[in-house]
Formats: C-alpha cells, sequence, structure tokens
C-alpha cells in the first residue's frame, strides 16, 4: 500500500523499496526510492484540480482564480492564466493539445491556449450554478460541462457555441470524463449515480445501478473498457471505489475498500510492461492507496 498520510513525515521517516514510474509509462530499476523533489508553490491558495497536458506539463486550478502550466521536472511555473471571477473547480486538456479548460464557482467555463495571451481564448457562460464537471473530446473540438444546476451541456470550443443541454432532477453533477476514441462521457452525481451520456445527441445512454453514497470522481481506462467512480463515506462506512465494464454487459467488476472517509479521485494509473494494472485513490482520510485493478487487491 502506498500510503500519504502527512507527506512531510513520508518524506523524513519511511524508506522504501518501490519501481519507479517514468513519464513515457515505462518503469525504472526496483531500489531506495529518492527523496521526493519539492519545488515552489505554484498558487497562492488551495489548489483543487490538476490535470496531465504534456509528458513533462500539467496544468492546475486553485482557489486563487488562477490556472498554472508547470513543468513537473523544473517546477517552473510557465504559464499563469487570469479570468475568472471565483475559485477555479476542475480543469482539464485533451492530451499533447495547446487547449486548456478550467470551470470555475463563477458559473463559467474558460478555453486558454498554452502559447498564446494571458486570458481566455474562449468563453462558455451558462450555467446557473457552479461548474463541477469539465470533460473535453479527445481531438479538442467538443466540450462537455456540468453543473450543481442539474444540467450537462455540450460546446464547441473553436466558436463557443452550446450544442445542447440536458436537465435531470436532482442530477447535481460532481465529475465527467471522456471515454477515449468513443462520443460518450461518463458522469458522476451527487444522486449517488454513473451515467453515460451519448455526446451526439447529448442523451443518457445508459446508467449504472445506483450506490449508496455520493459520487465523487470518476476516470475511464486509455483502453476505453473500463470506468472507476469513487464514494463519499465516513468512519469506514463507503469510501469506496468501484470498477464498471463498459463493454456490452456493463457489470460492476470490483469494490475497493479500505478509506475509512470520502474517496475523493480514482485514477488508472499508466501500466509499465511488467506490471499488473492498478488504480490509485485518495481519501479524507489522508491516504493515496494503489491497488491491483483485476483482483482488487492493495499493492
Amino acid at each position: 500500500v502506498l500510503v500519504g498520510r502527512a507527506m512531510g513525515k513520508l518524506q523524513s521517516k519511511i524508506s522504501f523499496h518501490t519501481s519507479r514510474y517514468r513519464a513515457d509509462g515505462s518503469v525504472g530499476e526496483t531500489g531506495p526510492a529518492p527523496a521526493v523533489r519539492q519545488h515552489g508553490p505554484a498558487h497562492t491558495d488551495a489548489v483543487t484540480s490538476v490535470a496531465a497536458l504534456k509528458p513533462d506539463l500539467c496544468v492546475s486550478g486553485g482557489r486563487d482564480k488562477s490556472v498554472a502550466v508547470c513543468s513537473w521536472r523544473s517546477g517552473a511555473v510557465l504559464r499563469r492564466f487570469l479570468g475568472h471571477e471565483r475559485e477555479v473547480t476542475k480543469v482539464t486538456s485533451a492530451l499533447d493539445s495547446n487547449r486548456v479548460f478550467s470551470a470555475s464557482r463563477d458559473k463559467t467555463v474558460m478555453m486558454w491556449e498554452l502559447h498564446g495571451t494571458s486570458g481566455p481564448s474562449q468563453h462558455f457562460p451558462g450555467h446557473e450554478l457552479v461548474v463541477t464537471g469539465l470533460a473535453v473530446s479527445p481531438d479538442a473540438s467538443q466540450l462537455c460541462t456540468g453543473s450543481r444546476d442539474n444540467t450537462v451541456c455540450k460546446w464547441d470550443t473553436e466558436t463557443g457555441e452550446c450544442l445542447g443541454r440536458a436537465a435531470i432532477s436532482r442530477n447535481l453533477v460532481t465529475h465527467l470524463c471522456w471515454v477515449p476514441g468513443e462520443p460518450y462521457v461518463i458522469q458522476t452525481s451527487e444522486d449517488k449515480t454513473i451515467r453515460i451520456w451519448d455526446s451526439r445527441e447529448l442523451q443518457v445512454a445508459h446508467t449504472f445501478p445506483a450506490k449508496r453514497h455520493i459520487q465523487t470522481c470518476c476516470d475511464v481506462s486509455q483502453d476505453g473498457r473500463y470506468c472507476l467512480s469513487s464514494s463519499s463515506g465516513s468512519a469506514g462506512e463507503g469510501g469506496e471505489a468501484t470498477l464498471w465494464d463498459l463493454r456490452q454487459t456493463r457489470n460492476r467488476v470490483h469494490e475497493y475498500k479500505g478509506h475509512f472517509q470520502t474517496t475523493t479521485s480514482c485514477v488508472f494509473l499508466p501500466r509499465g510492461p511488467a506490471l499488473a494494472p492498478s488504480i490509485a485513490t485518495s481519501s479524507y482520510d489522508s491516504t493515496v492507496k494503489v491497488w491491483d485493478r483485476d483482483t482488487g487487491g492493495r499493492e
């Protein structure tokens, strides 16, 4: 188990042997883990969201209303984008794209050009409450957004035009992610459900059986075969992550239980050539756990 309880304590007190993931997905030799490299802060307040932009770049959004593009190798903040009036809630980008998207409590979404000006290149207003879901198509031509106003919207990223809007009662969106190579978008909600949207007509193509707790986050495997969702929880009740089959059967495959509070995030990890497929989860219980995707066992 990789446990992130009080990172400072981990860095100073624990030394263990591990395989090191590289940016290209390969794995280095097993040996003593190097000291964690720390850089200066990219934001002046809490960081609320982070996403991959390019193999050596990441984009983050913060409570300071800014969007930052950083090199994780050097720690340098390469770009800072300003324009939101309130906290940034989500950031995303099509991998290897020069376009960055951010959602905010100011009810809007903005698009930024990596090599453009510091202001937004496109603006997507229209939600009535905080925007809490953000997913861009693999070719970066379309954007799906979701909000606590119970709506999901589809946008043309070139023109900023709203191409569709769908409302479902009590569908307080918590997260959105696009299925690679498909016109489908996965969505989690405070109504405890996970929905698959067909982005072409912006209609629900499938709804998985409702869970017992609020669904906080979702992710899709790079091959598009599986999706993950994570649950709220407390005192050891709930807080699990769930693996779902996106193929015809669309069954629940595994549950990953071990967090004692709300599981806030879940991701599929890059797979090395000699490693079993793995996932990672993070929680309000101050831990990060890595799991064997297929057995549900912790690594």
